[in-house]
């Protein structure tokens, strides 16, 4: 009895053992062997080569980060190891994407062992497993590899898209304020972007990098607050601390017209054909007919009740989007003196408002420090949609004109500009570069490039957006009459 009572203690110690060397499931019952469950195992491990640390410090010395070509070479260590499986194994996969998500599927966490040991379970709860048929190839052709191989190795795949973390240009912009409710940077269709730096309009050519001085306002004692381009690109207004507003025509480098109206500084502006829309201090929206003389009378808007920081007209110019440092995001039409709509969730001043040109009546806007949200607006409805919290300040949104994506740029405290997938949210791209808070956005008549303008007095140019239009034409979930013909 003792010598059975030794063995028995000899054949645990020895069950411990090899539990320890190959992470054994614990058994269930008494078994004195063990036999390797080949279910689900992880061929990858097999499979994959050792990658070349000589190799990956020379990737990432050459590209200064290898996050870029992950996606590439993620899809090529899985092509190589389908090819394996479909040559060895004799299983006949032709198409990546939905091997991963098979896989996947079936294997939510991944184990590093190539054999896994345990209890041998009951058929009943095992899945049926189909027996593997290898495609014979056909006999005239010139490849060693089976049919599923081929097809594998000639179907197309969309190429990573890659957005370089860093910006293509930077120009130097002394005098550029930092001050969250001035809008100072404005890219027009003629590819020329206008500048108020200081006292100062420069405008900067796209096309041959010439910088030419619009105006200067010192000798009023005056400084720049705001700049925006017409429609057309070949007039741009110029707001002013002193509460006016002037209408210049760059090809003569002339000043066409002088608005009078507000009695603080005009921090926002917005074009819709030939009448201009101001925001100031004063609290007060105006909307004048630039065509006409000074002395006519304008429309004014009243709703905010502290300084109106940011407006936006809608892509079909029926409705004007103004913040303010209120906290309130307000929606005004062309027949009505007060808002339409009003929004308040916000719990910060409103500057980044961004309707989008893809769905129609959707509005994006973005909160101030104490908010840091990106907030969705159904105008159609009234209703409010998605938000996200960004972590920080949001200084400004701009929607790319071919996808839809959106920008936006940051302050307190990250500095950042950030891509993001609508309606998903999910992150593209994180730009960062800037060492004051991104207050200034505008976007390249192309679509694909954007201006970025800090307190740093840098003015920096990246590309973010591809100009190719996706080849699935998204509907609008927001349009009431899409399914009326």
């Amino acid at each position: 009895m003792a010598l059975d009572g030794d063995g028995r203690i000899l054949r645990q110690m020895r069950l411990g053992v090899a539990r320890n060397l190959f992470n054994a499931e614990p058994s269930i019952g008494n078994y004195d062997r063990f036999i390797p469950c080949r279910n689900n195992n992880n061929w990858e491990t097999n499979f994959a080569t050792m990658p070349d640390p000589n190799k990956s410090v020379h990737v990432a010395k050459k590209t200064g980060s290898n996050r870029e070509n992950g996606g590439e070479n993620a899809r090529d260590s899985s092509v190589y190891n389908i090819l394996l499986r479909n040559e060895i194994l004799g299983e006949n996969i032709e198409d990546v994407k939905l091997h991963c998500d098979e896989r996947d599927a079936l294997t939510p966490v991944k184990s590093r062992n190539l054999f896994r040991y345990g209890t041998p379970v009951k058929k009943s709860h095992q899945p049926e497993r189909t027996p593997m048929k290898c495609q014979p190839s056909s006999p005239y052709s010139l490849s060693p590899l089976s049919t599923s191989s081929q097809r594998l190795l000639r179907s197309p795949h969309k190429a990573t898209r890659k957005i370089s973390r860093i910006p293509f240009k930077v120009l130097d912009a002394p005098e550029l304020q930092d001050d969250f409710y001035l809008n100072l940077v404005d890219w027009s269709v003629q590819n020329v972007l206008s500048v108020g730096l200081g006292s100062c309009v420069y405008l900067w050519s796209a096309c041959t990098s010439q910088v030419t001085r619009l105006c200067d306002l010192s000798g009023d004692a005056n400084m720049v607050t705001s700049v925006s381009w017409s429609e057309r690109g070949n007039l741009v207004a110029v707001g002013t601390h002193n509460g006016y507003v002037t209408v210049w025509d760059v090809t003569v480098n002339k000043q066409v017209n002088k608005l009078i109206g507000h009695s603080a500084r005009v921090g926002a502006l917005a074009w819709n054909g030939d009448v201009l829309s101001s925001g100031s201090r004063d609290r007060m929206i105006l909307q004048r007919d630039t065509r006409m003389p000074p002395n006519v009378a304008e429309r004014k808007l009243i709703g905010h009740r502290q300084e109106v920081c940011g407006l936006k007209w809608s892509p079909d110019n029926q409705y004007l989007a103004s913040g303010g440092n209120d906290n309130r995001l307000y929606v005004w039409n062309m027949q009505s003196l007060s808002p339409v709509q009003t929004y308040t969730d916000h719990l910060a001043a409103v500057k980044a408002i961004a309707w989008s040109p893809h769905h129609h009546g959707l509005l994006a806007s973005g909160g101030g420090t104490a908010d840091r949200c990106i907030r969705f607006w159904n105008t159609l409805t009234g209703q409010p949609m998605q938000n996200i919290d960004t972590g920080s300040q949001v200084c400004n949104l701009a929607w790319s004109k071919h996808s839809s994506e959106l920008v936006s740029t940051h302050g307190y405290s990250q500095n950042q500009i950030l891509v993001w997938k609508y309606p998903s949210l999910t992150q593209v791209a994180k730009l960062t570069g800037h060492s004051y808070r991104v207050l200034y956005l505008a976007l390249s008549p192309d679509g694909e490039a954007i201006v970025t303008g800090a307190g740093d007095e840098t003015l920096r140019f990246w590309n973010v957006f591809s100009k190719a239009r996706s080849q699935k034409e998204t509907r609008s979930v927001l349009s009431l009459y899409t399914g009326i013909r």
